[in-house]
């Protein structure tokens, strides 16, 4: 596995791999969820390529950077197991030098839901994520739905920003119980984690109420009721897929969102009903 730390080596790798060029960008700390990304990646195109940066932009002044886990020993083996052609692993300074002040903004879409609960999330996001499609120039981009408004918000960006390439949205990998896989699951003890899976039961028991013809307020309080009490819920709802605005009458294609904090860890979830 070849690997980059600057943006020029960067360039003159991902552009003497052979082609179709597979992207998946990740902040490290892999696990089963990324790697699963990587195999659908390996198995769609000649080529693939990871990033592994913590991203600063997308952390707000009370969160986790400096303490977001990170294991970059371990991750190198993992994508190196995996089949990965080039890691590009650059520090903030290469991605965003003295005086940068050039950022990407979606608009509405990325004020509400996690945009609300992280002032200017998504911009570090969109921003971030322009970089490495310009720096890559990839073919295939490979992202998960567990990020889901994050997903919509990149897919709109790719649209209009006419980035040449392809975006996979690649279903949730879960714990046996339910649980998304997260980096942050590792943050959860005993307790909370026997808990965390609250949250994707509250998304079915959601689901369940639409689909018998609730409406969205009865069934995000059939959702909600299905909650830990030991959570506290941020929001649970149900959003067009494509504006990410709720939606009071079930209808697909939809995603149902949904977020709680057990403890000091704040988990996100959410259910993509296609039809």
């Amino acid at each position: 596995m070849d690997e980059a730390v600057s943006v020029a080596r960067a360039r003159a790798l991902f552009g003497a791999s052979p082609r179709p060029l597979a992207f998946v960008p990740t902040m490290g700390a892999l696990h089963e969820g990324h790697l699963e990304l990587v195999r659908r990646a390996r198995a769609r195109c000649a080529s693939v390529g990871v990033s592994l940066f913590v991203n600063p932009l997308q952390f707000g002044v009370n969160e986790d950077l400096a303490a977001y886990p990170r294991d970059r020993d371990g991750d190198r083996a993992k994508l190196e197991g995996a089949g990965v052609d080039v890691l590009f692993a650059p520090e903030a300074a290469t991605m965003y030098g003295d005086g940068f002040t050039t950022y990407v903004d979606v608009g509405p879409l990325g004020t509400t839901f996690e945009g609300a609960f992280r002032p200017h999330h998504f911009r570090g996001v969109t921003t971030v994520i322009a970089k490495l499609l310009n720096i890559v120039a990839p073919d295939v981009l490979f992202l998960g739905q567990k990020d889901a408004q994050q997903a919509v918000i990149l897919r709109k960006m790719i649209g209009e920003l006419d980035f040449p390439v392809e975006l996979v949205i690649v279903p949730t990998v879960r714990e046996s119980d339910g649980l998304a896989m997260s980096s942050r699951n590792q943050y959860l003890d005993a307790t909370l984690r026997a808990a965390a899976p609250t949250l994707q039961r509250a998304l079915q028991a959601m689901r369940a109420a639409l689909e018998a013809g609730s409406d969205r307020g009865d069934a995000i309080a059939a959702g909600t009721a299905q909650l830990s009490p030991v959570a506290k819920l941020d929001y649970l709802d149900v959003v067009d897929e494509r504006t990410f605005e709720p939606i009071e009458r079930f209808r697909a294609p939809a995603i149902i969102v949904g977020a709680a904090r057990f403890g000091t860890t704040r988990l996100i979830d959410n259910l993509w009903i296609e039809s």
